[in-house]
């Protein structure tokens, strides 16, 4: 694919997202589908339309029909991520407007899964790390592990929906390092979903920064997290040494949050889906003591994460490891300065006055409070 044809599907992607967000808020509005605060949620803003993910996957779609329309056919797989991302549009939809059980909510993630699976998103090979032989991952294996992966980033991103701007800045942020990934890897379908996904993102992302016009519900948390889950799978097939590890590092914020979270709940003697105000959103929040510069830095701390995940892709070699054991030390001292292994709740940040936000934590995944910002 050429920079011409690359630019095309971006611009497309988001001039589609953009144009369609205002119909968006007017249907959300017109339907009923708003954000009601409660007891069990942060915000405050009372009739704030959802519905968000519904022009996050307008802007995508209109990208890969013009993606293609410049080339003689689609990459394979582009069908099976349509599929399994329309599908979750419409779980989460039907969640923002009526709230689904989680159970059932899972049940649809993991059906999105097997779709995307048998299109061939999976974690097929794997690099032997001292003599750097590829071998086949035997079906039995695949199967697991390709869908614990899909459904753990789709929820990954919707945990950190807690603050306007953050899971579609974080989410554009990862899908543009993604795309270059599989773009040095040769993984053509990655490319297109990236591109298309990069471009509705930054379209709809105005609408969304602090303070925020529309909230993207669980209809786009878990659209974008699906999106970002396959993209990952395809950026991993380059055949390099440690080569799974280079979309763990891109999605890092995300993934440590969640880890963070299940071990927390799990240390307090509290059930793992339970809700708390100790992701590191939250705790920016108190640190930075405004909205705005809370999502700023963690769209800096994902960018950091990201560049790092693109230049650890070229190395090998007991390099590799070298440079793999200081971001570790790095990220431990990181989570650290964040306080992110206390279990201790710090006096939240007060609202901003001239915009009424208020810290929220968003709700509706399986691992989380019902409801969605």
């Amino acid at each position: 694919m050429d920079e011409i044809r690359a630019i095309a599907i971006v611009v497309v992607a988001s001039v589609v997202a953009a144009g369609s967000t205002p119909l968006v808020i007017l249907l959300a509005r017109r339907l009923g589908v708003v954000d009601r605060p409660s007891e069990r949620k942060v915000s405050r803003r009372k009739e704030m339309p959802l519905l968000g993910g519904l022009a996050v996957g307008l802007g995508c779609a209109a990208g890969l029909v013009t993606a293609g329309l410049l080339s003689s056919s689609l990459p394979a797989g582009v069908t099976g991520f349509a599929t399994g991302g329309a599908l979750l549009l419409a779980v989460g939809a039907w969640d923002d407007r009526y709230t689904m059980p989680a159970p059932w909510k899972l049940g649809f993630q993991i059906a999105a899964a097997v779709i995307a699976v048998e299109a061939g998103f999976r974690v097929d090979l794997f690099s032997d790390p001292i003599t750097s032989h590829t071998f086949v991952v035997p079906l039995w294996i695949v199967w697991p592990v390709s869908l614990l992966w899909i459904v753990g980033v789709t929820n990954a991103m919707n945990l950190i929906d807690g603050l306007d701007g953050l899971a579609a800045g974080v989410g554009a942020i990862i899908a543009a390092t993604l795309t270059v990934i599989c773009w040095q890897a040769g993984q053509w379908t990655g490319v297109v979903i990236g591109l298309a996904l990069f471009g509705s993102l930054i379209g709809y992302l105005p609408y969304n920064f602090p303070p925020a016009r529309i909230f993207l519900g669980d209809t786009g948390s878990l659209f974008i997290g699906f999106g970002l889950a396959l993209l990952a799978l395809e950026g991993y097939r380059k055949a390099a040494f440690l080569a799974f590890l280079v979309p763990i590092l891109a999605l890092a914020i995300p993934l440590l949050d969640t880890l963070l979270s299940i071990v927390r709940r799990l240390r307090s003697g509290r059930g793992v889906f339970s809700p708390d105000r100790l992701h590191m959103h939250h705790r920016l929040l108190v640190r930075e003591g405004s909205h705005k510069n809370a999502v700023l830095m963690l769209y800096f701390l994902t960018a950091c994460f990201c560049m790092i995940a693109v230049s650890f892709s070229q190395l090998d070699g007991w390099l590799a490891f070298i440079y793999l054991a200081a971001v570790v030390a790095v990220t431990i001292r990181l989570l650290r300065n964040l306080d992110a292994f206390s279990l201790e709740v710090h006096e939240e940040a007060p609202p901003d006055p001239a915009t009424g936000i208020e810290n929220r934590e968003s709700e509706g995944t399986v691992a989380r409070e019902e409801g969605a910002n």
